[in-house]
């Protein structure tokens, strides 16, 4: 998991630093530019598309919010009385979660800076990791997601970067920019390709829904993982 390592504190070099301020402002209702619009328009659409995944009751109920960036699906959870443990690299990017968390949800959120592969924060119902790995090569990814399932009871939601050819062309253009002025680079993957080392890495685990979002610059793919076999 080297390689991991190495690309976790990109990422979190980046999300603390670099962009913390563009994310605290993408995040809000505040304008942006219009490719910035788009990117916030497909995010919202990939977060409303995984909590529709999710039980409309989730009383008693642990969620992994691995990733948790402002906080934004942490707190649908909990108003759906779910226990949520909120995680995210960036310690700036939850202190302004925690600052915009609603007083009286019917659930919980506890928030933590670190890394959401953390075996302290214990089992879960339910882990959602939205655009969390898509920064990881393929083992590292599917590592990742491995690790987060032995601690899952029920499933598993993520998004990846889908292998296309516009995708390509993006990551080839984004090459052309200096180094300290992007981010990360997100690594596609195909499908196929993801469903074979799923089913290699993570057998007790069947796949489920998936569903692609496309808004401007933002493309990412949804993908639903259960746990066929209740733990013994």
């Amino acid at each position: 998991m080297d390689t991991y390592q190495t690309r976790r504190g990109e990422i979190q070099a980046y999300f603390d630093r670099t962009a913390a301020k563009t994310w605290e402002r993408l995040t809000s209702d505040a304008p942006v530019s219009g490719i910035r619009a788009t990117v916030r328009a497909g995010r919202d659409a990939m977060r409303a598309t995984l909590l529709s995944w999710l039980p409309d009751d989730m009383s008693g109920q642990r969620l992994l919010d691995a990733g948790c960036g402002t906080g934004a699906l942490a707190v649908e959870a909990a108003k759906r009385g779910a226990d949520v443990v909120a995680v995210d690299l960036s310690p700036n990017l939850v202190d302004v979660a925690r600052e915009r968390m609603p007083h009286n949800l019917p659930g919980t959120i506890t928030w933590h800076a670190g890394d959401m592969l953390d075996e302290n924060f214990g089992r879960f119902d339910h882990v959602v990791a939205m655009d969390s790995v898509i920064h990881y090569e393929a083992g590292d990814k599917v590592g990742a997601l491995a690790r987060l399932a032995e601690r899952t009871d029920g499933q598993v939601l993520f998004t990846f970067a889908p292998k296309t050819p516009l995708l390509a062309a993006m990551h080839t253009v984004g090459k052309l920019f200096p180094r300290g002025d992007r981010s990360p680079a997100i690594v596609p993957i195909s499908e196929n390709k993801l469903r074979r080392l799923i089913a290699e890495r993570m057998p007790d685990f069947a796949a489920g829904n998936t569903k692609r979002i496309a808004s401007g610059f933002y493309t990412s793919q949804a993908f639903q993982i259960t746990r066929a076999e209740p733990r013994t």
